[in-house]
């Protein structure tokens, strides 16, 4: 029976140079546009990595777009989810056109309720002197969610931004929008915009070309608890925000 790991990225196979327990043994694991050094692995992560890939398949489960998932440098060779499930890329490297086709059009749907609250960060930027600014996430030319992110990398600046004004305009008329925020990131994204979603199609397509499969689920954030649900297992990386939130918990 095939395996296959539909794995987070950031923070969960790799993460930046602050966020390393252990700064010995490190390696470049994913670079910014300039070509310096955005991530790194550690031997913990890359022994992982190495483990899994012995009888399992991994399929990068990411919110990053198209060119951030190139510059990863880990070895992928299959399905690969992109932009909160927005994109799903086939083993080719080519979008499924009939996923992209439905979520462009929901996506566009979305639209005007993202550019009204982008209205409203700006704003509060200009009203507080808040230097950050809200930013549409395009991919496919399809726009998928707003990112705020705090310029100093101060995580506690975003707290406000999300309490004052992002859930107070999401309770508005119960918008169909939810806000995640984990470190220097808070995204907003429109529901029909999940991980799950996308895993549950992927997994669909996978089953009919193998017949009966198991699949695994790994991220670090609450946002990754959704798809992570919809596999047979799940994999919590220690000392993450999913991981506090439950076995760190108990």
């Amino acid at each position: 029976m095939k395996k296959f790991l539909f794995a987070d990225l950031d923070d969960t196979l790799f993460q930046t140079f602050e966020k390393c327990a252990a700064r010995d043994g490190l390696e470049p694991a994913a670079y910014y546009k300039d070509g310096s050094i955005c991530s790194y692995t550690t031997r913990a992560q890359r022994a992982f990595l190495s483990f899994v890939q012995d009888g399992m398949t991994v399929i990068p489960t990411t919110a990053r777009d198209q060119d951030g998932l190139r510059r990863v440098q880990l070895p992928f060779a299959s399905y690969a989810i992109i932009n909160y499930g927005g994109v799903v890329l086939t083993p080719n490297g080519e979008p499924d056109r009939a996923w992209l086709d439905g979520m462009r059009s929901a996506m566009h749907a979305a639209l005007p309720g993202l550019q009204e609250l982008a209205r409203h960060l700006d704003a509060y930027g200009a009203a507080t002197g808040y230097g950050g600014r809200a930013r549409m996430i395009e991919d496919f030319a399809t726009p998928f969610f707003l990112v705020v992110k705090d310029p100093d990398k101060r995580h506690e600046r975003l707290a406000p931004i999300e309490t004052e004004v992002v859930r107070p305009w999401i309770a508005d008329g119960d918008k169909d929008y939810v806000v995640h925020r984990n470190g220097n990131n808070l995204a907003i994204l429109p529901k029909a915009l999940d991980k799950a979603n996308a895993v549950a199609h992927v997994t669909a397509l996978l089953a009919a070309e193998h017949g009966d499969i198991v699949t695994f689920g790994m991220g670090d954030s609450r946002s990754d608890a959704r798809f992570m649900a919809a596999c047979d297992y799940a994999i919590v990386p220690r000392a993450t925000q999913l991981a506090r939130l439950t076995v760190e918990a108990l």
